[in-house]
Order: C-alpha cells, then sequence, then structure tokens
C-alpha cells in the first residue's frame, strides 16, 4: 500500500426512503435538494473520480438533481442496503483508483476538508474513519486491497462489520465536530434545516 494514489469518491444515495414515505433525496435543501446538496460539497473535494449509486426513484432523481461530474451507477437491488449499492459501485471504479472513499447521500454536512484530512491521516493504513467529536462517522476511506471484501459484503450494516473484522488495521483521523445529521425520518429533516437556518 502506497497511500491514497488515484481517489475515487462513492455517494451511497440508492435508498428508497421506506421510513420517510417520499424520495429523500429530492427534499428541497437550500436551492438544491437533499443529494443536490451532498454533491455540490464532493465536487469541492480534491478527488480523482466521482461516483453517485442511484435506485430509488431513479428517473426522478436524474430529472430533477443536477448529477454533472459524476459517474451515476444505478442499483436495481437498492432494497438489499448499501452494501448492495457498494458492489454496484465498484466495477464503475477506475481501474487506476488506489483509494475508496465512502460517503452517504443524505449527509450534506460532510466537508471537503474532513474529506481531506481523512485522505492525509489514512498514511497506507488499508481503512481510515472520521472520528468526531461524537464518536465515529462517514466519510470512510477503504485501500484498494479491501474492494473485493466491499463487494462481497450483504446488507446494511455490512461495512461496520468489515471495520470491526480489520480493527487492528483502521486508523481513526480526528475531525473536529460532530458526526453530521443524516436523513432517515421527517423528524430528522425537520431537525436539519433547524441547524441550518432554513425552518419553515
Amino acid at each position: 500500500m502506497t497511500g491514497p494514489g488515484f481517489v475515487s469518491g462513492l455517494v451511497l444515495a440508492a435508498g428508497g426512503s421506506q421510513r420517510l414515505g417520499e424520495p429523500k433525496q429530492l427534499l428541497p435543501l437550500g436551492d438544491s435538494t437533499l443529494l443536490g446538496a451532498v454533491l455540490e460539497v464532493v465536487r469541492r473535494c480534491a478527488l480523482d473520480q466521482r461516483l453517485c449509486v442511484i435506485g430509488g426513484a431513479s428517473e426522478r432523481v436524474r430529472t430533477a438533481v443536477d448529477l454533472s461530474g459524476f459517474d451515476v451507477v444505478e442499483n436495481p437491488s437498492f432494497g438489499e442496503g448499501c452494501s448492495s449499492s457498494i458492489a454496484a459501485a465498484l466495477g464503475a471504479v477506475d481501474p487506476r483508483a488506489q483509494t475508496l472513499v465512502l460517503m452517504l447521500g443524505d449527509q450534506p454536512g460532510i466537508s471537503p476538508a474532513s474529506v481531506a484530512a481523512l485522505l492525509r491521516g489514512r498514511g497506507e493504513a488499508p481503512i481510515a474513519a472520521c472520528l468526531y467529536e461524537d464518536g465515529r462517522g462517514h466519510p470512510l476511506a477503504f485501500d484498494r486491497a479491501l474492494f473485493g471484501e466491499l463487494a462481497a459484503m450483504h446488507g446494511d450494516k455490512a461495512v461496520w462489520k468489515l471495520m470491526d473484522r480489520h480493527a487492528r488495521s483502521l486508523v481513526e483521523v480526528a475531525v473536529a465536530g460532530m458526526i453530521p445529521r443524516d436523513v432517515d425520518t421527517r423528524e430528522d429533516y425537520e431537525r436539519l434545516l433547524e441547524q441550518l437556518g432554513q425552518a419553515s
């Protein structure tokens, strides 16, 4: 392992939003959407490739969200959890990629500074995670040596189980602030709007 090299960033945005009852990717946020806001942050990150996996309401997402600058992958098996989206995207990851950075499409509070710190702090560790003031969270970085294990995962929490299996070689990179809020329910969305000063 020789550090990050060519870095691909992957935004997971294929969820069916069952708990919310409507496509969370399309929730209004500022002058954009929830997913649009995340993608705009990712555009400002120092990445060599940007990918976005969509699935639930994919046609509406393609119509309503600016996906420019991203290699878009559709995951028809999105109901099987995040691991199915990672597996679907790995086939589109550039063969030059030495590092894959995972980000969530419903977590607009991530920052380019966090991604930069993660890549800088990872060194040559096979896995790195952001360590916020209240715990470990995304973004996460994986070396190419683990792409095979990523592709073989099943279920929603599989990434965390993989990280547990490699706990001795995982690096936690200190990042200021709390874990960025993600959106699974209407209450999560309302709290996010309040946090951003956009509550109605």
